[in-house]
């Protein structure tokens, strides 16, 4: 049998119970409003959900009201505020979560999260949801349909061209810089997950070989595998920014002592950032991207329903909304906001190739072939140690 035919008639026998299934959640989800719990502290992030919103509002009728906020722990905490009060199932207050690893791990691991919901998206079609794929890991945890991805986060360090040459191609070779210039660099605090990344990207890097980082951390585990990793940071510290004592709150204020001129180099887990930042007039013009020579960490940031949503059926079309390849070209494009897109290329028709082909460059702006390899994510709870150890050895 033609295994191409016999796929196209699954395809066929399939399709009209998904799409009678999607007509009842668009009925559904007609005059609601989802309450999107969403960081906002970017305002081209924040700009590009609006515009989602105008979307789904004239065409199916669903406003979105973005609740901005600095930590997704905080909308984590509402939902089981709420479900203890007693709505475990209907009535919460948030609709739709832009999650993070650890956070998705602890709603997963607690039985608040809807779903799966993901595989009778409509857009879904264009995503690689086979396993292992970015798409269906959460920092190593498995997604199994419970959030569905919209946007691709990858590691980069961003410098001025004008006062330094390309950093050092890897981690281990910050300490021969840094102590040549001395104060010039320096990370978020590792209580933000920016400066937990930095410390993230060091420790694959630096890990003995037999490390598994996929598998929480033990005690001893954890000991042995950041006894590089320490050493390597008592060497680099005295020679960062305010001698290591101190530490810019978050990636924003790392980025203004870099336009400031007070470091050369900042970071971010969006490689668009920096021709983002100097099309907005927010850092000079001969800053440029680099990504360590063994690839830098890398994931998918995905958006969940939590279980006792109100309005699940109107957070369905918002996620769905989120992946219409037309939606995703517009992420994608600079001038907008320049996150990279989930979908898979291969899978797109010639509609959505050509929205893609389209879009517009900048000389700060990289191409996907130029990020290198994508470093997997830690298990979640790699990071919460490692944050707390860096609190107990460096802030005492």
């Amino acid at each position: 049998m033609n295994p191409i035919l016999t796929a196209a008639a699954l395809m066929l026998s399939v399709t009209p119970v998904l799409s009678q299934t999607w007509e009842e959640t668009l009925d559904e989800a007609r005059g609601q409003t989802v309450f999107f719990h969403a960081w906002g502290g970017d305002q081209r992030t924040n700009d590009f959900i609006a515009s989602v919103g105008d979307e789904v509002l004239e065409r199916h009728g669903v406003t979105l009201q973005h609740v901005r906020i600095a930590d997704t722990a905080d909308a984590v905490a509402r939902v089981l505020a709420e479900r203890a009060a007693g709505r475990e199932k209907t009535g919460g207050s948030v609709d739709l979560i832009w999650l993070n690893g650890p956070n998705f791990l602890a709603m997963k691991d607690q039985g608040l999260l809807h779903g799966p919901f993901v595989a009778n998206l409509p857009n879904a079609q264009w995503l690689d949801l086979s396993e292992g794929s970015a798409n269906t890991v959460d920092f190593t945890v498995p997604v199994e349909g419970l959030e569905s991805p919209w946007r691709l986060a990858k590691f980069v360090f961003n410098y001025d061209s004008a006062r330094i040459a390309a950093p050092p191609a890897d981690m281990a070779g910050w300490l021969d810089w840094a102590a040549a210039h001395p104060g010039r660099i320096t990370h978020p605090d590792p209580a933000n997950f920016m400066g937990a990344t930095f410390l993230k990207q060091a420790l694959i890097e630096l890990a003995p070989d037999d490390t598994d980082l996929s598998v929480p951390p033990t005690d001893d585990s954890f000991a042995k595998a950041t006894v590089p990793l320490w050493h390597w940071y008592d060497a680099l510290r005295p020679n960062l920014w305010r001698d290591g004592r101190s530490f810019p709150e978050n990636e924003s204020i790392q980025q203004q002592l870099l336009n400031d001129g007070e470091i050369d180099m900042t970071m971010s887990f969006d490689p668009a950032s920096a021709a983002a930042a100097i099309a907005d007039g927010l850092l000079p013009e001969t800053v440029r991207v680099h990504v360590p020579q063994a690839g830098s960490i890398g994931n998918v940031s995905f958006v969940a329903i939590p279980v006792n949503a109100a309005h699940k059926a109107g957070a369905k079309v918002v996620a769905d909304a989120l992946l219409a390849p037309a939606t995703q070209a517009r992420m994608q494009n600079i001038e907008v906001l320049g996150s990279f897109s989930v979908l898979d290329p291969a899978k797109l028709d010639a509609t959505g190739q050509a929205a893609f082909a389209a879009l517009p460059t900048a000389p700060a702006l990289p191409a996907l072939s130029d990020l290198g390899a994508v470093l997997a994510e830690p298990h979640p709870d790699w990071m919460t140690r490692l944050t707390a150890a860096w609190q107990d050895r460096y802030t005492r």
